[in-house]
């Protein structure tokens, strides 16, 4: 491998804040898991937690891993990683159906003299219910795309160190909030029919492709900043960043077309009952219920 490969990962080391909160975050809802699945083993299943662990390790691949110490010299990376921020880890952590988890896994009396009061609080159930509209969201993950893919804050976000962890930050919240109405995680109630879902799916793929359109058949580097990088693997920065837009366009045509035929085939099955969500609805009355009143 190249000199400049191995001097890029000497130099670079894995942001210890990040492995924290992410540590300790799966650590909590397995303590939660666990705790639930002793009430009923129907109730959580084990994929659910397969699920939201491997949406922290995305995350974690993004931000954490090796592949962070190349973002900054490849375009394609730094696409990988946006994809892996907004269209891979929050679906995976929402089908954690992560609430009851998380909640169950605090300390009771954290959960009990400090999360509870605050989820009772009325601006905070207003702005959560505002926040999840499937309006809101769609329109939040389109913004969040385009604004930090204009050229200009794009190259800032790589000079700037903190504004590049505002700019993931940005993008891995935009995307809970993207497939939160596709994904309709548990407590949470759907806003729009379900046969919506397909075309609000369909429609955010259009910025995508006009994006990753432009970039693919652009005869110029856009971004500048690549044009300055060490070429450690010897890639020319059009045809990383043509690599980069088709690895964007693949990807989010492939990704979203997948639950748009899951929620499809449901629409046209006959209905089924869902014990999982009878057995949800059981133990929001048996446990969540006195986690979250006054003592």
């Amino acid at each position: 491998m190249p000199a400049d490969f191995h001097a890029v990962l000497q130099n670079w080391s894995s942001p210890l804040a990040l492995d924290v909160i992410l540590i300790l975050t799966g650590f909590i809802y397995v303590r939660g898991w666990f705790r639930m699945r002793a009430v009923s083993a129907a109730l959580i299943p084990p994929w659910r937690l397969a699920a939201f662990l491997a949406g922290i390790a995305s995350v974690w691949v993004a931000m954490g891993s090796p592949l962070a110490a190349f973002d900054e010299l490849l375009l394609s990376v730094h696409m990988a990683q946006h994809l892996l921020l907004m269209t891979i880890a929050p679906p995976l952590i929402l089908l954690g159906a992560p609430a009851l988890p998380l909640l169950q896994g605090l300390p009771p009396s954290v959960a009990r003299n400090a999360v509870g009061p605050v989820l009772r609080w009325r601006f905070v159930k207003w702005f959560g219910h505002a926040i999840t509209h499937p309006a809101f969201c769609w329109l939040a993950a389109t913004l969040s795309l385009i604004v930090w893919h204009i050229p200009a804050v794009f190259d800032l976000a790589l000079r700037f160190t903190w504004l590049h962890v505002i700019e993931h930050a940005s993008f891995f919240l935009s995307g809970l909030l993207f497939w939160w109405p596709v994904v309709q995680p548990w407590p949470s109630i759907a806003r729009w029919p379900r046969w919506s879902i397909p075309l609000y799916l369909f429609c955010a793929t259009l910025p995508c492709d006009v994006l990753s359109g432009f970039l693919v058949f652009c005869d110029r580097t856009v971004y500048t900043w690549y044009l300055s990088v060490p070429r450690i693997f010897e890639l020319p920065p059009l045809q990383d960043q043509q690599f980069a837009a088709a690895l964007m366009w693949v990807s989010v045509t492939v990704i979203f077309l997948i639950p748009a035929v899951v929620v499809t085939i449901h629409i046209l099955s006959p209905h089924k009952p869902h014990p999982a969500r009878d057995a949800f609805a059981e133990l929001n009355g048996i446990a969540a219920g006195p986690l979250l009143r006054q003592p």
